[in-house]
């Protein structure tokens, strides 16, 4: 249901050492929304994606959601595709991964999906950064999580392409996904997105409708 928090951080914090990343945030993940996430760098952005994934554990606080096993869709800066395999293969092994039947229809439709169909049997070890990219984003659709987490999907993406991953978030949220999506693409990526998080200084100077955001609080000085 569109509206529905899936997943609630209370105060929460994360440190590296002695060095605060995050601090004491309050966040609410909902269905059929799309997060927008930006901040400087090393604001704690990538921090908070791999929260969410359940990639780490917080050092105070509370992460609270009732999601299954395999409800989360996460892509990292890491491709994580394997060199030598195919890029059919490479599909079909990450889906047997999640319990998946093999259906190689599906894998086809997926490649066609991200203008790789052409490409589905030559190595991954070859591709391009985009086209590394596009494979990694058939392995995060392929499931249709309930929760997309987006770490600067569109690195390495031709304008063409950044524009149909725009299209495909949006069509995810309007399908019930909770989208959050890290970027720094601010100005154009707002306008798809239906809330913004700023952060800095690993705390959240701005959490609302992205329409509503001043981007000239992601200055270093600014305090907004």
């Amino acid at each position: 249901m569109t509206g529905e928090t899936v997943v609630r951080l209370s105060r929460v914090s994360r440190f590296f050492g002695d060095r605060p990343v995050l601090r004491r945030l309050d966040l609410t993940v909902e269905a059929g929304r799309v997060l927008l996430v930006v901040g400087q760098n090393g604001a704690g952005k990538s921090t908070l994606l791999r929260l969410l994934a359940g990639l780490l554990p917080p050092s105070e606080g509370e992460i609270v959601s009732d999601l299954p096993p395999g409800a989360i869709g996460y892509l990292g800066h890491k491709t994580l595709s394997y060199p030598t395999l195919t890029a059919r293969a490479n599909l079909a092994f990450w889906r047997s991964l999640y319990g998946l039947p093999r259906d190689e229809a599906a894998v086809e439709a997926l490649l066609d999906r991200v203008g790789l169909a052409r490409y589905a049997d030559e190595v991954a070890g070859v591709f391009s950064r985009g086209m590394a990219q596009r494979l990694s984003l058939a392995r995060v659709f392929s499931t249709r999580p309930r929760v997309l987490l987006l770490d600067e999907p569109a690195a390495g993406l031709d304008p063409a392409s950044a524009a149909w991953l725009g299209r495909e978030i949006r069509a995810a949220a309007k399908d019930g996904a909770a989208v959050v999506w890290v970027s720094h693409q601010i100005l154009s990526d707002r306008l798809l997105a239906d809330r913004l998080l700023c952060l800095h200084g690993g705390r959240a100077t701005y959490d609302g409708p992205a329409a509503d955001f001043d981007p000239v609080c992601l200055s270093p000085e600014a305090a907004c």
